[in-house]
Formats: structure tokens, C-alpha cells, sequence
């Protein structure tokens, strides 16, 4: 298994975005695309995903802290080739975001 960091990718216009929230901890296994932290610009609030599947080893960032495109949020012990069968997120293509629509109130 080989150590991988996990990076904030082109989050847009934003030079800084605040951390509000760190979703995992260390030892949690993660699936790729999973959401790892939320940060906040003045408009709006996004979810950071995994790049990679694996364990976090290490987390890089904390709550009130700063990131911007290609910090470090954490590292990750990706997991290798030495899994016997193939990693299921490989086959399938990348989760959509679904927007739901609001229900009517019930009177």
C-alpha cells in the first residue's frame, strides 16, 4: 500500500476558502469520491471528495483553517494491488449529484 495525499482541487474563483467541517478521522476508511471536508467561500459551501480509496493515516487541515486549490488535506494508505479482488469504484463511473426537490408542506 503506498501513502497518497489527498489534494483540494479547482475550487473556482476562490484564492482561500474556510474549512467549517472535517467529515472523517484517522483510521476511517474511505471510498473514492467520498466527501472528506466542507469548506465555505462567502457565496457558497462545497464538499471536498476523496481523489483516492483507502485508510486516513493523517489529516492536514483543521476547522477555522484555510485551504486553496492543491493544499494537502490529508493522507490516505491508498489501497494497492495487493487487494485480490478488483476495487469496485474502478468499474463504475463517478456518482452525479442529484438535486432534490422540495415537498409541498402537509396541511
Amino acid at each position: 500500500m503506498a501513502a497518497v495525499e489527498v489534494k483540494v482541487p479547482d475550487i473556482g474563483d476562490f484564492d482561500e476558502v474556510a474549512v467549517i467541517e472535517v467529515l472523517v478521522k484517522v483510521g476511517d476508511t474511505v471510498k473514492a469520491e467520498q466527501s472528506l471536508i466542507t469548506v465555505e467561500s462567502d457565496k457558497a459551501s462545497m464538499e471536498i471528495p476523496s481523489s483516492t480509496a483507502g485508510v486516513v493515516k493523517e489529516i492536514k487541515v483543521e476547522v477555522g483553517g484555510k485551504v486553496k486549490e492543491g493544499s494537502v488535506v490529508l493522507i490516505v494508505e491508498a489501497e494497492g494491488a495487493a487487494s485480490a479482488a478488483p476495487a469496485p469504484a474502478a468499474a463504475a463511473p463517478a456518482r452525479e449529484p442529484r438535486w432534490r426537490r422540495p415537498r409541498p408542506p402537509r396541511s
